[in-house]
């Protein structure tokens, strides 16, 4: 158990219930909810048969917040005292208790997977068409309607799709939250729930959209700890609106503790993080031990003539760092595959192993199936087939799977969309890796990835390509909330790294059709330039002269 930091202590010890954490990344945010939870039981605020409510939006961050409390609680506080859920986890249990108090039967279907998406596949529409399909669905479905102002708010595609999902009686991921904001606008329902969680702790607020930061209120209004850092909301798309949802809550806690010393990064690192406040409204960071970071670390950049000379450079920076420090980590980012497309084939030209962590990951069982699947795979039936979801299960014998099958159909899924962009099925069976989640958190190498998907991870170096107008912010971006939007990608991208952080941008970027376009680097670096952005050949210099011993032992 780590000593606390006196602002920890202050967040344990807060007697108001209502309290805002702004915790940025790697200033102890877990460690400070862990020992919220600790103070508001040992000082008996929350008694028994009363609860603290944990809230988090994903399972990693769920089963992550458990071991953190498992630590400062017993066996029998944590039975007793606390239960700690994702949103979608909390949801599903509201609609099976008392789906009835809105007229729905509680043995429906829950979601196993992405249906949505399996069926929207099913039926080979178009990426532009299904994301347009998808939005129109998750907005109808962000607000309190029924299922009948649902089909009025729907047309086309979607309304088919939404038909479809009554007729089969199932619940979506997007129905679950619904419902439960449904449910606990059931007074008898709200004031059960109320008086049981007597206490609520919300990770990664920033994250929230209005209609989570709804249900949260409905049973913690005035007696939550909203935990969390606006410079990291990054989930604009899914309905998450950051600034709004900071401005709300910060009404309704009048306690504010701001956690502001990083144990992760280097000074260097921080100050690019911290070039970018103006744009991501994140709080300022310090290190909490700046001198023990060798030569203070690095933030550079350097241009390339075009994308294959800067995949190029990419993989032999790679090489170099790892000849010195084998046992550390390479965070390679980039705002999209798309454009990080030409490191990934550099890599797979190379002889580096490289970590996609949009490959698939998968248990031992589902790996097996998978691969034998592949192994003969008739890509001619497959193209041929009415029903390509259909084939993929039939070809991995999915109804005879017990257990495992949620695994088995997110693993298929992954599957169809490599098989729709073109890739070729051995190709596929060969970028399939055998483990879990936490494989790829703790292996050394080279990890190639989206900014969105490094969201809560950490590396020793962080190397960012597509740093183009365009790529980064997206050319979809054109309002100033989401151009702060792509600002906080790219500082949530540069916050993983421990050491440095080089930033990479090409002057001719191919489209996918070909097409060479001319590049212009990112409006951000107008903010990173201020914090002693090395440049070009700096960059190799810093290499050459840091003291490596004290890089791998710190």
């Amino acid at each position: 158990m780590l000593t606390p930091t006196q602002k920890q202590v202050e967040i344990r010890d807060t007697e108001s219930l209502s309290l805002l954490v702004v915790a940025p990344a790697g200033c102890g945010k877990t460690e400070a909810l862990a020992l919220r939870v600790q103070g508001l039981l040992r000082r008996g605020v929350i008694q028994h048969p009363r609860k603290v409510l944990v809230v988090t939006f994903s399972n990693r961050a769920r089963d992550n917040i458990k071991e953190r409390l498992g630590a400062y609680l017993t066996p029998t506080e944590m039975s007793n005292g606390v239960t700690v859920v994702n949103f979608h986890g909390l949801s599903a249990r509201l609609f099976r208790a008392h789906a009835n108090v809105i007229g729905q039967d509680p043995e429906t279907m829950l979601p196993e997977g992405d249906w949505v998406g399996d069926e929207l596949r099913r039926l080979e529409l178009d990426w532009g068409e299904r994301a347009r399909i998808e939005k129109m669905l998750r907005e109808a479905k962000q607000q309190a309607l029924g299922d009948s102002a649902v089909e009025a708010a729907l047309r086309d595609g979607a309304l088919a799709l939404e038909l479809q999902r009554r007729r089969e009686g199932r619940l979506t991921y997007d129905d679950l939250p619904r419902v439960a904001e449904l449910i606990l606008a059931n007074e008898t329902v709200a004031n059960l729930y109320r008086a049981h969680f007597g206490a609520v702790v919300v990770d990664e607020y920033q994250d929230l959209t209005p209609q989570q930061l709804r249900l949260v209120k409905r049973i913690g209004q005035g007696r939550t700890t909203y935990a969390g850092d606006l410079a990291q909301g990054i989930y604009g798309f899914a309905g998450a609106l950051p600034s709004a949802v900071d401005a709300e809550i910060r009404t309704e806690c009048r306690t504010v503790v701001e956690l502001n010393e990083s144990h992760r990064s280097s000074p260097a690192v921080l100050d690019a993080v911290n070039s970018l406040i103006g744009l991501t409204g994140g709080a300022h960071l310090a290190s909490a031990n700046a001198e023990s970071w060798p030569s203070g670390g690095l933030v550079g950049s350097v241009a390339h003539d075009s994308a294959a000379a800067e995949a190029d450079y990419v993989v032999r920076l790679s090489k170099a760092i790892l000849s010195r420090a084998p046992m550390q980590r390479i965070g390679i980012l980039a705002r999209s595959t798309t454009r990080r497309r030409f490191v990934d084939d550099a890599f797979a030209a190379s002889d580096i192993e490289a970590h996609r962590w949009d490959d698939g990951v998968l248990d031992t069982d589902t790996a097996r199936i998978v691969r034998s699947m592949l192994a003969n795979f008739d890509l001619v039936r497959y193209w041929n087939a009415t029903d390509k979801d259909s084939f993929l299960r039939d070809m991995a014998n999915f109804d005879s799977v017990i257990d495992g099958r949620d695994n088995l159909g997110k693993a298929l899924g992954w599957c169809a969309d490599l098989l729709q962009d073109g890739i070729e099925p051995l190709d596929i069976r060969s970028r399939i890796r055998v483990g879990d989640s936490s494989t790829l958190i703790t292996v050394p190498g080279a990890h190639l990835l989206t900014g969105h998907v490094g969201k809560g991870q950490q590396f020793d170096w962080v190397i960012i390509v597509g740093m183009e107008d365009g790529s980064i912010p997206n050319f979809n971006a054109r309002t100033v909330e989401e151009i702060a939007e792509e600002a906080r990608v790219l500082s949530v991208m540069m916050s993983r790294a421990r050491h440095g952080v080089v930033l990479n941008y090409a002057q001719k970027v191919p489209t996918l059709n070909g097409f060479i376009r001319p590049q212009h680097r990112s409006r951000f670096f107008e903010q990173i330039r201020s914090a002693n952005l090395q440049e070009g050949s700096s960059v190799i210099s810093w290499f050459e002269t840091v003291n490596w011993a004290e890089v791998v032992n710190r």
